[in-house]
């Protein structure tokens, strides 16, 4: 029943219509039907009532949601599956609020299964790039122009980000993307990031003229294009250019800005691993992303992790 082709939200809760559809679901994802203690994975496990397993090495008890973001959660793995559903196959993601009407919960309920669903994209973002590779960095803030008078920040144009929050890609050509949130766009910021995703046998690397980039041509064949001079294309070879990044970065920013409104600086990474989890899946149908978040979904976070 499992391998029916799901392509909308009736499909989905008609699939899986019980509280045990579910829990089935997941141990065949989890598990292949061989359950594992995740106190030792090396220990005989007894299967006890109500999807209940024991450890015999530990003589602990678990079930297929420990360990996971359903752990402890009053909410039905209905709900969450639904949200899940919803959160990776809308584009440009959901907000709580809308999520808390759809599955019929509260927004703060909503907000934190978001959290927790937006806490696991990060399985996307740690991708090995190689080929050609465009690097770039972007901002993420309001614009002085569109603040009140007495809000407006002095000094914030161009890489000066009082009031923004700085974020650094890469993406392969034809390939994945990495992004990260960073302190600020200093060489010694942005140039780890490159030497431990970026493979040194890369064929070529393209960035602005910025001086953060300076001394990669020692381990890359890094080619520069100048924005200062309008130069957006080589010259020399229209192959050089770092145009698909930064198309990228306005899928990122009208994604924050228009249904998010405002992102705090701690949560910023959650809502760019959200993104780059779209971005690296855009090709992919939306039952593979459903079924490949909840088969990545051991990633607990705790409420007052979120809050404090």
């Amino acid at each position: 029943m499992f391998n029916t082709n799901i392509k909308s939200v009736f499909e989905l809760t008609q699939i899986f219509s019980t509280e045990q559809d579910c829990i089935d679901y997941l141990e065949i994802l989890k598990w292949n039907k061989l359950p594992i203690s995740p106190f030792d994975e090396t220990s005989r496990v007894y299967k006890c009532k109500n999807n209940q397993y024991r450890c015999k090495n530990t003589g602990k008890y678990f079930n297929v949601k420990t360990g996971t973001m359903f752990e402890n959660s009053k909410v039905s793995l209905r709900k969450w599956f639904m949200a899940i559903w919803l959160v990776t196959s809308h584009k440009k993601g959901i907000s709580s609020i809308q999520l808390g009407k759809d599955i019929g919960v509260r927004q703060a309920t909503a907000w934190f299964m978001l959290q927790r669903i937006r806490a696991c994209f990060g399985i996307e973002n740690n991708n090995e790039l190689e080929g050609i590779v465009e690097l770039d960095e972007t901002f993420i803030g309001g614009k002085n122009k569109n603040r009140h008078k007495d809000k407006k920040v002095p000094h914030s144009q161009g890489r000066s980000f009082k009031d923004k929050v700085p974020v650094m890609g890469m993406l392969q050509r034809d390939g994945k993307m990495n992004a990260f949130v960073v302190p600020d766009t200093k060489r010694k910021s942005i140039q780890p990031f490159i030497y431990k995703y970026v493979k040194p046998t890369t064929q070529t690397i393209i960035t602005d003229e910025w001086w953060a980039y300076n001394g990669l041509s020692k381990h890359y064949d890094h080619r520069i294009i100048d924005h200062s001079k309008k130069e957006y294309v080589s010259l020399q070879d229209n192959n050089i250019h770092t145009n698909n990044i930064e198309g990228s970065w306005n899928i990122l920013k009208r994604s924050v800005s228009g249904m998010y409104n405002h992102v705090s600086r701690k949560h910023l990474q959650k809502y760019v691993d959200e993104f780059v989890y779209r971005f690296n899946l855009r090709k992919v149908s939306d039952q593979e992303k459903f079924r490949y978040l909840l088969s990545n979904s051991n990633v607990r976070t705790k409420y007052k992790k979120l809050c404090h």
